[in-house]
């Protein structure tokens, strides 16, 4: 159902009721999902205003699309649109900030980086780091974006003890987590809060960085820099020569690996680190093996291209992403992918495409949201 005439008019109404005359409105340009702008957006302050907007779509039958910053809401599986985004930007704080025990409850509309510049205060910091720069804590949550720090810290759901949600009923209620991910692929709503589990900032954070020309020149640096005590490794492959792999090391000693690479030790991490090699014009594949058979997976998809493609990514977990031109058509797209996946098969590894232009995204295979990281 949409709504349209009367129709929008009552249902905004509504949502001014329930969120306030300056947080429902109309949609606008920039409110597009799936390539189509959505009739009306909402933007509740708690968990019960989040349940009384979810009741009212449930009610009049409104396809609903949560969004946090918006960085990843055209990612996997294109959505056929939404009547109604529910946008979690007042969702925002933290409270119950136990220092003692390492554990704060933050709501999901927080920006990432203002939850670590508030838990910096006390010295403390959620292991993550996200790529998407302006992620929320829910975004993160929802897909378990993860950055660098995974290879050390694991991914992002963790480290959560429980959430707060609310289901598509407009249903409030609470989920604890065991295990890397509690629960939250399987949750069907919204994440209104979540606990979550703390570690010290470290006191000093330093990179190693070394030249790597070659795929198999990253895998072997890779693999050194693993008998060291680093948080993360990361390799940066762009395609046409002039690649590097970088190795973090906080509060331990990076001149034993310095030494051995003949590398310099910098306090501030390369410019490509923690971020997306591929842009919004871009096929980004997400490639997921063991580190040994990397090298051999970024061959193949660079033959089965025709030529070398850009890679970056953990060397250090062997998951990296691939970046494809978005102009090549649907099919030639489809044999890549199939490609790499003949020759990931054998390794026990995996490829999925995570982004692509709107109008591509809609024609090849996408990701499923709990398969993009």
């Amino acid at each position: 159902m949409t709504s349209t005439g009367r129709d929008m008019s009552r249902l905004l109404d509504a949502l001014v009721d329930i969120c306030g005359p300056d947080y429902a409105r109309v949609g606008r340009s920039v409110d597009v999902v799936g390539g189509r702008r959505a009739e009306l957006v909402a933007v509740p302050a708690t968990t019960r205003a989040v349940a009384d907007v979810l009741r009212l779509a449930a009610d009049e039958g409104l396809t609903v699309v949560p969004r946090g910053s918006g960085s990843k809401i055209d990612w996997g599986s294109p959505s056929s649109g939404a009547d109604l985004i529910l946008d979690c930007g007042r969702l925002d704080g933290l409270w119950d900030h136990d220092v003692k025990a390492a554990t704060v409850e933050v709501a999901t509309g927080t920006p990432v980086r203002s939850l670590q510049a508030a838990l910096a205060l006390q010295g403390q910091r959620l292991p993550v780091d996200p790529p998407s720069r302006t992620a929320t804590v829910g975004g993160m949550l929802v897909v378990n974006e993860s950055g660098p720090l995974r290879y050390r810290f694991r991914s992002p759901a963790e480290h959560v003890d429980r959430v707060q949600f609310v289901d598509l009923a407009g249903v409030a209620a609470s989920s604890d987590g065991e295990g890397d991910n509690p629960g939250l692929a399987e949750i069907t709503g919204v994440i209104t809060s979540a606990v979550v589990r703390l570690q010290p900032l470290p006191q000093t954070r330093r990179w190693v960085v070394a030249p790597a020309s070659t795929p198999l020149k990253a895998a072997r640096l890779a693999a050194e820099a693993a008998e060291h005590e680093v948080s993360a490794i990361e390799t940066d492959l762009p395609g046409a020569g002039g690649g590097e792999v970088a190795a973090l090391f906080e509060d331990a000693d990076p001149y034993p690996l310095a030494t051995s690479w003949k590398a310099t030790v910098s306090p501030t991490a390369p410019p490509w680190w923690g971020v997306y090699p591929f842009g919004r014009n871009d096929v980004a594949l997400r490639l997921s093996v063991a580190p040994d058979d990397l090298a051999a997976t970024v061959y193949a998809v660079a033959d089965a291209v025709g030529g070398a493609v850009p890679v970056r990514g953990s060397a250090g977990l062997g998951s990296v992403h691939a970046v494809l031109p978005g102009n090549l058509p649907p099919d030639r797209v489809e044999r890549i992918v199939e490609s790499a996946r003949h020759v990931l098969l054998a390794r026990n590894g995996r490829v999925v495409v995570i982004a692509a232009p709107i109008a591509l995204a809609g024609r090849i295979e996408m990701a499923a949201p709990h398969d993009l990281f």
